[in-house]
């Protein structure tokens, strides 16, 4: 069976898939019988490589003709533009009665902006690692009292041990913690940190001057 005896299904096809995925995408049919240098015999968006029909298939085109391929169809492989714009590309054989492959179906969709639209939104959301004294990420407290909730959990995530257990240095060791974070800067928090590492107010000042109770 002759690939021009399917011509009108092709030609139907490849603008259907052209019409979904836009201008960037090129479709093409190559009548493998035709020659390499003039294999095209239906095209869509033609203006991605500047072919036209009668025009040159790709290499893979090329090797397919060469090699008179039964089926090997190539799935999503990167080629490239004269003038560098790259392109990812399918080429999906068209077999003959036989199960010869008569005929090529080419997708060549220019990805070009989409891979500096991508550069860019990564350079955008990248996030320089800050270092810091704890593992814990860092959380955006909805209110001043969850902020300082979570600046005291970070103090006793940072001892590792029950409060009932803690000796002074640990204690002292979690107040100097709290206070390099800015915790003591929140209104009525010496309160709250007292009564959580359960010493007073007094010790709490203490600890922070490095005083003996």
């Amino acid at each position: 069976m002759n690939v021009y005896d399917d011509l009108d299904f092709f030609k139907r096809l490849i603008k259907g898939i052209a019409e979904e995925f836009g201008p960037n995408c090129e479709v093409a049919i190559h009548d493998l019988k035709a020659g390499y240098e003039h294999s095209i015999i239906a095209i869509e968006n033609g203006h991605v490589t500047g072919r036209k029909v009668g025009d040159v298939a790709s290499r893979i085109a090329m090797e397919t003709i060469h090699s008179n391929l039964q089926h090997k169809d190539h799935y999503s492989y990167s080629t490239r533009t004269n003038d560098g714009r790259i392109l990812k590309s399918t080429t999906i054989c068209i077999p003959d009665e036989n199960g010869k492959a008569k005929a090529l179906l080419c997708i060549n969709y220019d990805i070009t902006q989409l891979m500096v639209s991508n550069k860019i939104i990564e350079d955008f959301v990248s996030i320089k690692e800050v270092e810091r004294s704890d593992e814990s990420d860092v959380t955006i407290p909805t209110d001043v009292n969850q902020l300082l909730k979570d600046l005291i959990e970070e103090s006793y995530q940072l001892i590792g041990k029950p409060v009932a257990v803690m000796t002074k240095e640990d204690k002292m060791k979690a107040i100097k913690y709290l206070e390099s974070k800015g915790a003591l800067l929140i209104k009525r928090s010496g309160d709250k940190i007292s009564k959580f590492y359960d010493i007073s107010k007094y010790s709490l000042y203490s600890y922070l001057n490095n005083n003996e109770d």
